[in-house]
C-alpha cells in the first residue's frame, strides 16, 4: 500500500468496505476462470470487502453468463457483478458467435440495470494467451476485474442510484 491509506493504483485501502459483490464464472475453461475468480476475490478482500459480502457462483459456459449476470444485477442486492469467462478460438466460427453474443448480452444488461456488470471474459486465440492474463506477462485480469467493480460501485454511490 502507498501512504495515507491508498493503494498504488489510487484506490483507497478500504474502498470496497460495506459494498456487496457477486462473481459469476464459467465452468468451461475452469483452469483459467478459477484463477481469475480467485484473484478477483483476493482483490475485493484486500480492498476491504468482507467474506460475507462476496457471493460466488458458476455457470456452464460463457453464453450462460448473460442470464446469470442479468439475474444477479436485477436482484438489486449487489453493488457490482463480475462476469468471468474464457473463450478460446477454435477451428470453427463458434468462437465468433459466442464472443459476439456474450459481449452484446452483457452490454445490454449494463445499459438497462442500475447494477454495473464487469465484462471479465477473456477472448483469446490460445491457452498461452489466457495463461499470460492470469498473473503472467499480460497482467492479472482477475484483479483488474475486481478493481473495475469497486470503481463502478463507487460511481453508483456517487450518483445516488
Amino acid at each position: 500500500m502507498a501512504s495515507e491509506g491508498f493503494h498504488t493504483d489510487g484506490l483507497p485501502a478500504r474502498s470496497a468496505c460495506g459494498k456487496r459483490f457477486a462473481i459469476v464464472r464459467t465452468d468451461w475453461n475452469n483452469n483459467i476462470t478459477d484463477r481469475l475468480s480467485s484473484s478477483a476475490r483476493a482483490a475485493l478482500l484486500e480492498y476491504g470487502a468482507g467474506e460475507a459480502d462476496i457471493f460466488e457462483t458458476t455457470v456452464p459456459g460463457a453464453f450462460e453468463l448473460i442470464f446469470a449476470a442479468g439475474s444477479l444485477a436485477r436482484r438489486g442486492c449487489y453493488d457490482a457483478v463480475i462476469a468471468i469467462g474464457c473463450v478460446v478460438r477454435g477451428g470453427t466460427p463458434h468462437f465468433d458467435y459466442i464472443c459476439q453474443g456474450v459481449t452484446q448480452g452483457l452490454a445490454q444488461i449494463n445499459a438497462e440495470s442500475v447494477t454495473p456488470v464487469v465484462f471479465g471474459v477473456l477472448t483469446v486465440n490460445n491457452y498461452a494467451q489466457a495463461e499470460a492474463r492470469c498473473g503472467g506477462t499480460e497482467g492479472d485480469k482477475g484483479r483488474e476485474f475486481a478493481l473495475t467493480a469497486i470503481k463502478m460501485a463507487q460511481f453508483v454511490s456517487q450518483i445516488g442510484q
